[in-house]
Formats: structure tokens, sequence, C-alpha cells
């Protein structure tokens, strides 16, 4: 017997909705990452990107566990000598937490050209409305 290969073209791409008001944001990151990069699926290919897209809405109630929001940081580098800027995830959360889910699942995602085809599959909102009802997602709720 020999094992099944997906074909790039072969490849059925669904909508999914995930709703992360009340869950914690990592718990919603790893699903996400899951359904991006189509693990879900019995055809699941390594080398082929197989995933489905995925829009993740109430991004704004997402919680964090713990003592996260005081003792985590978002780093990020300018690019000038001595120019690492930090941003502690209360403000992060407060003022972008779409940027902050992003952030999540991009760090679940392999840092390749599949990868970053999956990322571009993401829609974040940070309220409960979206704008893609034209394509008839299903509601994720595993």
């Amino acid at each position: 017997m020999s094992t099944f290969m997906e074909k790039k073209q072969n490849v059925e791409r669904k909508w999914y909705v995930i709703d992360a008001a009340g869950k914690p944001l990592g718990r919603v990151a790893a699903q996400a990452a899951t359904l991006l990069r189509g693990k879900h699926k019995p055809t699941f290919t390594p080398h082929v990107d197989c995933g489905d897209h995925v829009i993740i809405i109430n991004c704004a109630d997402a919680v964090l566990t713990g003592k996260k929001l005081q003792q985590k940081y978002y780093y990020r580098h300018t690019g000038y000598i001595g120019h690492l800027k930090e941003t502690r995830y209360d403000t992060l959360m407060s003022s972008n937490p779409t940027k902050a889910m992003q952030l999540a699942v991009k760090g679940m995602i392999p840092s390749n050209t599949i990868g970053r085809a999956a990322l571009l599959r993401l829609k974040l909102y940070a309220g409960d409305q979206h704008k893609h009802e034209a394509q008839k997602p299903e509601a994720w709720t595993k």
C-alpha cells in the first residue's frame, strides 16, 4: 500500500470561524494554527499547503491567564543599535488585540513559504462582526 500524497491543485479549502471570547489566547491560536496548516484533515501532507481559511472573532475578549498581562512583553527591534522596543501585553491587548492574536498564531506556524501562505489565510477581528459571510464559514467548536 502506498502513502497518499495530496496535490496542490486538489486541495479544497473551507472557511472556519473561531470565537475567542472568554478563551485563552494560546488555545485559540493553537486551534487556528492547526486549521491553517491543515493538520485536522486526513489528507494532510507536510510539504503541501493544504490548510483552510480561519476567521477569529472577538480577539479583544481573549483571556491571558495568570499574570501574563503584566509580565509578558512583546519585543521588536527597529534596526538601529540599542533600539529594542518592548510593549507589555496589557497595553497591546487594549490598543491592538488583533496584533496579539496574530503574533501568537505566527509563532505556531513554520517559518517557510508554506507558513507565510498560511498566515495570509488568517482573518482577525476585534469584535464579533466579520465581512466574510459570502464564503459561508462554519463555526469551529472542537
